[in-house]
């Protein structure tokens, strides 16, 4: 039989927090018979029996956001946390989420895609560009992106200055110049070993799907979150990306949701954001069936460039306040406010 309530089950023997920071090869077929053994001993059912339907979604537990590219202060910790919050509440997590911020050379946020008035590139991690910025040529397009992109150029800096004007009349964050990074192929796009060990293992035990989305691909837009990108319209009000509403779909069907990852000030916040407006916009007390992981997620900080932390915290304020729970991942489930298990 399952675990009574308020007992959380252990990780599994492999289970090895010293590794979770470092990029290693995953034993597939150990691990499956680990799970085999775990699920037998413990009595744990197939995740279609569930009466209750609860998913957990990890947003972008990739080495880019570990260690590698754009590190995010805390991810190992917040990576470690999520997996063993996943072999705690095995037998009643239902189905497993996760997004993979995916990006290729020649994108609007990426340094190659913008020169100043010398021909140099914006310093990634350092440069926000904002509409003045555009306007008085201080940062412009690279002419030379433009047919890589099947644009001219003309076509292209007027979509750049439109999308600037996108970002700031949306209140949304100016345009940020980041290192190269979640390369689609590169090992920064892969996830945490941690979190995928957890993720295959869950898969086994449960007899149940993993749910991947990739999102960030589109080179003329930045996509935090994974439900939409930060613009979806060109300068003529073409459309340039859409909704990710089959994915929105699949979310509010679960009857509890459980968000962690990184990072608590981009992807996590913006995702969120977008599915508290969808929320909203359909039944506003469908917000108490989330629940935000406060311990599994961490802002981005630059040090002696820009601190998103105050950022981040209001967004979860503004969350809670709208009826979404802010919860640890080591507090047993059944005493979490509203929670339906």
């Amino acid at each position: 039989m399952p675990p009574g309530k308020s007992n959380i089950l252990p990780p599994p023997p492999f289970f090895d927090p010293k590794t979770a920071d470092q990029l290693r090869a995953i034993n597939y077929q150990e691990i499956a018979e680990a799970a085999i053994t775990y699920r037998k001993q413990h009595g744990i059912k197939p995740a279609a029996t569930d009466r209750i339907k609860i998913g957990s979604m990890g947003i972008d537990y990739e080495m880019t956001f570990d260690r590698f590219e754009l590190p995010v202060g805390g991810a190992t910790e917040d990576g470690e946390k999520f997996a063993r919050f996943v072999y705690g509440n095995l037998w009643r997590l239902t189905k497993l989420i996760y997004t993979l911020d995916t990006h290729q050379t020649i994108q609007i946020f990426h340094p190659i895609f913008w020169i100043d008035a010398a021909g140099k590139h914006p310093a990634p991690g350092a440069t926000m560009i904002s509409v003045d910025d555009v306007k008085s040529g201080r940062w412009q397009v690279n002419p030379a992106v433009a047919p890589a992109l099947g644009m001219n150029y003309a076509q292209l800096q007027r979509y750049a200055l439109h999308y600037v004007n996108e970002l700031s009349r949306g209140g949304k964050y100016a345009l940020t110049i980041w290192p190269y990074h979640g390369m689609l192929g590169g090992v920064g796009h892969a996830l945490m070993p941690i979190v995928e060990e957890a993720a295959f293992f869950h898969s086994i035990a449960r007899i149940s799907q993993v749910e991947f989305q990739i999102k960030g691909g589109h080179p003329l837009t930045e996509n935090y979150s994974v439900l939409a990108p930060e613009v979806m319209t060109g300068p003529s009000s073409e459309m340039i990306a859409q909704r990710n509403a089959k994915f929105l779909e699949l979310l509010l069907k679960l009857d509890v949701l459980v968000i962690g990852g990184e990072a608590k000030s981009h992807c996590v916040a913006w995702t969120i954001n977008d599915l508290l407006t969808q929320i909203q916009a359909q039944d506003p007390t469908l917000a108490k069936k989330v629940y935000l992981l406060e311990d599994c997620t961490s802002p981005v900080v630059i040090p002696g460039i820009i601190d998103f932390t105050p950022q981040a915290n209001e967004a979860f304020e503004r969350f809670a306040a709208a009826g979404m729970h802010v919860v640890k991942s080591t507090d047993p489930m059944e005493t979490w406010p509203d929670i339906r298990i």
